[in-house]
């Protein structure tokens, strides 16, 4: 079976991420897991960066998927 992945978006092209959902969560409530986490590591550490992130959405079995962003058409 192929893995579920997510995009985690950001105005910011470099700050757009790629992420293996597990596979234990359903499709329709995972962004709304993700982003939820995401806000809770926003609230808990001001100054966060993108590992702070990561940490906490490892924990719950997502992984970040490396990838190359192509170009605007």
């Amino acid at each position: 079976m192929a893995d579920k992945l997510m995009i985690l978006p950001s105005k910011d092209p470099e700050k757009i991420r790629l992420v293996k959902i597990p596979e234990d969560y359903e499709e329709h409530e995972v962004y709304r897991f993700a982003t939820g986490l995401i806000g809770s590591v926003e609230e808990q550490i001001p100054d966060y960066n993108w590992d702070d992130i990561l940490e906490e959405l490892e924990e719950r079995g997502f992984a970040e998927v490396p990838f190359i962003l192509g170009p605007e058409l």
